[in-house]
């Protein structure tokens, strides 16, 4: 299962599927437990789709240990997700009515009667309960008691060539607990990841780019190299800044003033609030006050070495600075997960929402839908629809491979991207002028071709397939009601009649070649010493925090009033001035930029890679007229924020 699975960072620049679920579920309405044995009912989703009766290997050894989750359920399932849409629909007469964390926990939290239930359930069977929260009760123990637990029998299975633990039917529990019991997680191990106490090592080795570049877009035309597209082309730019981007994406005077946006990624960098300050005065951003950046740290790491936890620094620290300099005045809380692992993350995501530590969340990562299962989906949505009345919000890039075909060999999207209760943000590569004016965006998908040894033309040009902004037809999850009249059928239908859930939502820059500039303190090429320094970077990991920070700024518009889940707000505005309505090649002629890279990526030791870089050319998805599965309803405009303006 993914929880014991690692998620991946989504940026970009420094280095067998499921069936579709029900649309109750999908809607985030818990499946319908099935019939199983007398007197118990079914978890939908627990037994993988790979674990089939060909990868069977035989069963577990009774003695092996054991660990996993049994998430609750809750009081008040179905009328949980009923409140999150109806407060989510400025359609509805309770649009915006919130509740409270405590609120919202005494209506659909989970009862002390049936924690307690749970727990012993799960103790008569042998488990021991080492962990009870809001929203789950961890358990270890040994196979034989997981087996007495949930009713299944956990077998070896072949996975990609490995061997994996996985149940040989769906989990089940007690038919007098059913209403109790969410999920079960931990039932199956591919892959698995040790888990132990670890410190966090230090950073990686120092990402630099050598130029020449662009200050803007076009300002430094690479004359001497081959055209492109029949013309000379620019270099890249060498980063935009806050500045350049909240003139893009319209901010006028709004600097998000008492704003909460929260920022979920694992790990946590050492050095974050030195880094941040020192970025915002070398880029004239506002400084930090005291007390405007947070940390919510879990007490122990684990799986340093299989989540390469140092490169999570530079997550931290893009997404950190990039809420800033787009959105000055919010109040910044980073919250970072114990590992990279569902699980952690989860546990993440659940402090905002249990705490309201933030109305807007911004998360930079991700994994393709292939490795996702109906009952981490649960678990997932349940968090969402639980931020969702408490009117937070939750953002999410949609990916950096494109339709992931060239990475997975399958099309498919990104997870938790494509959640009917998240935000799904692509990526665009976005033209800013001489006087931070807008000039043009298009799709972020790149094609990359090198310069010939002789220095006369582009290999092969335009080259092959880089990366490019996620997106795509979801198989796992319906077609929401507010994507329904405005995503165009040729997409929601892909994978089912029915239609479904077609990501991204909104866009912003995440272009490489366009893309923001980041400071971190990194580790010097001698190995042992630690200095600032500053690199371009790219990514929907760029995309998702300028989307929270544009939408501090909004909340700022509306008065403080929180947005909440905004999908159904979003798609309400499609069509009008709102957006920018992004396209591929807006010029008619082709676009590429020059990009220069050190072989070895941080001096010229090795050599330099002089490339041109198409743009908007993302795999098999296009950038269109209207609502794409690149940029979904576009990038938002200074009317799109003022169209919240309480007046």
């Amino acid at each position: 299962m993914r929880s014991n699975r690692a998620i991946m960072r989504a940026g970009v620049g420094m280095a067998a599927t499921l069936p579709m679920l029900a649309g109750a579920l999908a809607l985030g309405i818990p499946a319908a437990h099935a019939a199983d044995a007398p007197h118990r009912d079914a978890l939908a989703g627990t037994k993988p789709a790979w674990a089939t009766a060909g990868a069977d290997r035989g069963a577990a050894s009774d003695t092996a240990g054991f660990s996993g989750r049994v998430y609750l359920a809750g009081r008040d399932a179905t009328g949980l997700a009923a409140y999150a849409k109806a407060v989510s629909d400025p359609h509805s007469a309770s649009y915006g009515r919130y509740l409270t964390a405590k609120q919202a926990q005494a209506r659909f939290g989970a009862t002390a009667a049936q924690v307690s239930a749970v727990k012993s359930w799960l103790t008569s069977t042998g488990l021991k309960v080492t962990d009870v929260t809001r929203h789950y009760l961890a358990v270890s123990g040994d196979v034989a008691a997981a087996e007495r637990a949930f009713g299944t029998q956990l077998h070896n299975y072949i996975k990609s060539g490995h061997t994996y633990r996985a149940p040989t039917k769906s989990a089940s529990v007690p038919v007098d607990l059913a209403d109790a019991v969410l999920t079960v997680t931990g039932l199956d191990t591919a892959p698995h990841r040790a888990s132990h106490d670890d410190t966090l090592p230090p950073p990686e080795t120092v990402v630099r780019n050598p130029g020449p570049f662009s200050s803007y877009y076009g300002s430094n035309t690479a004359s001497t190299l081959p055209d492109a597209y029949g013309t000379k082309v620019p270099y890249a730019v060498k980063g935009y800044t806050g500045k350049q981007l909240r003139a893009a994406y319209g901010a006028g005077a709004r600097t998000g003033k008492g704003v909460r946006v929260a920022i979920t990624d694992a790990y946590a960098s050492p050095t974050i609030a030195f880094d941040a300050a020192t970025y915002a005065k070398k880029h004239g951003d506002a400084p930090w006050k005291t007390g405007q950046l947070h940390q919510v740290l879990p007490e122990k790491y684990t799986n340093t070495k299989d989540c390469k936890a140092a490169g999570w620094y530079g997550e931290e620290s893009l997404d950190v600075e990039a809420v800033h300099a787009v959105a000055p005045a919010a109040d910044v809380t980073y919250v970072g997960g114990a590992s990279c692992r569902d699980e952690d993350l989860l546990d993440a995501l659940g402090k905002v929402v249990d705490r309201h530590l933030a109305d807007i969340v911004s998360n930079s990562w991700s994994d393709v839908e292939a490795d996702a299962t109906p009952d981490l989906l649960a678990a997932y949505d349940q968090v969402f629809q639980l931020g969702a009345v408490e009117g937070i919000g939750f953002y999410f890039s949609s990916g950096d491979n494109g339709d992931e075909l060239a990475k997975t060999n399958t099309k498919q999207v990104d997870f938790p991207a494509s959640s009917a209760w998240a935000t799904a943000v692509g990526g665009t590569s976005l033209a800013v002028g001489k006087n931070d004016n807008y000039l043009w965006e298009t799709g972020w998908g790149t094609e990359k071709a090198v310069l010939s040894a002789d220095g006369t033309s582009w290999t092969g040009f335009p080259g092959t397939f880089a990366y490019g902004a996620g997106g795509g037809t979801s198989k796992l999850v319906a077609e929401p009601d507010y994507q329904q009249g405005v995503v165009p059928d040729a997409l929601a239908e892909v994978n089912s009649p029915d239609g479904n859930r077609v990501v991204p939502d909104i866009a912003a820059d995440a272009d490489p070649t366009t893309g923001f500039l980041v400071g971190q303190t990194q580790t010097l090429p001698d190995g042992r010493t630690q200095a600032y320094d500053e690199y371009r970077i790219g990514g929907t990991s760029l995309a998702a925090p300028v989307i929270a920070a544009v939408q501090a700024l909004t909340q700022e518009a509306a008065g403080g009033k929180p947005l909440g889940f905004a999908n159904p707000a979003i798609y309400a505005r499609y069509g009008s001035k709102a957006y920018h309505d992004v396209t591929d090649n807006p010029t008619g002629s082709g676009l590429a930029a020059v990009r220069v890279d050190f072989v070895n990526g941080y001096d010229a030791t090795d050599g330099l890679i002089t490339s041109v870089r198409s743009l908007g050319k993302d795999s098999s998805l296009s950038a269109v007229k209207g609502y794409d599965d690149v940029t979904g309803v576009g990038t938002p405009t200074g009317g799109y924020i003022e169209s919240y303006r309480r007046h």
